[in-house]
């Protein structure tokens, strides 16, 4: 028969192992908690659904703002590249449409037809016309009356059949300078007598001047020449005012933020991210 251990022995080795755990729990705490960065990537679903086509025609703006920059060949050529590089949709090489003179030219000949018009037998003329377009786009005012260019569904199925039926891609762009006058908030180093350093918030006024870039993105069905989608963006950019930043710099600074947003509509995109993950 095997004699009972005694409760002496139990009573040290819970104690032995008491002492142990306490040990391991030091060490990790001593250690610190370690972190670990998990790269990630979420996909976006695209805001249209392009399936139905295969080519893609960025066709031209209806641009104005500052002269510094041709806000029209600039978009296009930018937008291009960008597709070429990020879709699945064949980009195609065409000249860049002058939409503004387009617009112009539309207005004259629906003019000249109205006219024909009213001079006919019974003909009454039109006490509200469309309102004219202005030749010189400065602000977001004078794009107004040309937004009834993408409502005309005969010329864009006209200009996408001479394409093959493609997604077209217009819209209006408007860079233009600007400036602001205002209290800033900026940290500033400060020592005292013992040579002890720390930063200090300040509020001083400061006249800033850059650009502010607004585009319009209108994408049409090159099938039937019907607006399928359009959204509209708005970007700004200061510098200090002795700061001395080209115009075409700026514009392209602006871009950047506004092409991801752009791209989102067209095909699927991924974002990128980590999670920290403690062990």
């Amino acid at each position: 028969m095997t004699a009972p251990e005694p409760t002496q022995t139990k009573s040290s080795l819970r104690l032995a192992l008491a002492g142990l755990t306490t040990c391991f729990a030091l060490v990790a705490v001593a250690c610190g908690t370690t972190y670990y960065e998990i790269p990630i990537e979420t996909p976006i679903q695209p805001k249209l659904d392009v399936s139905a086509f295969q080519r893609v025609l960025i066709a031209g703006f209806v641009a104005g703002g500052s002269e510094d920059v041709d806000a029209n060949q600039e978009t296009v050529r930018l937008l291009r590249s960008q597709l070429r590089s990020k879709s699945s949709l064949r980009v195609i090489d065409a000249d860049v449409m002058p939409l503004v003179t387009i617009a112009l030219d539309q207005q004259k000949a629906a003019a000249a037809d109205s006219g024909v018009a009213a001079a006919g037998p019974g003909a009454t003329p039109a006490v509200d016309g469309p309102m004219a377009l202005p030749d010189r786009i400065r602000e977001e005012k004078d794009l107004e009356p040309y937004e009834r260019l993408f409502a005309n569904t005969a010329y864009w199925k006209r200009i996408g059949e001479e394409y093959q039926s493609p997604l077209i891609v217009t819209g209006t762009v408007l860079f233009t300078p600007h400036t602001r006058s205002g209290f800033v908030s900026r940290d500033v180093e400060q020592y005292d007598s013992f040579g002890r350093r720390r930063v200090v918030p300040v509020r001083t006024f400061l006249e800033r001047k850059g650009f502010i870039l607004r585009p319009k993105f209108v994408f049409i069905d090159g099938r039937t020449g019907a607006t399928m989608h359009s959204e509209s963006y708005r970007e700004e950019v200061l510098y200090n005012a002795q700061q001395n930043t080209p115009a075409l710099s700026s514009y392209f600074e602006l871009m950047d933020r506004l092409v991801p947003n752009f791209l989102s509509a067209l095909s699927s995109q991924k974002v990128r991210g980590t999670r920290v993950l403690l062990l």
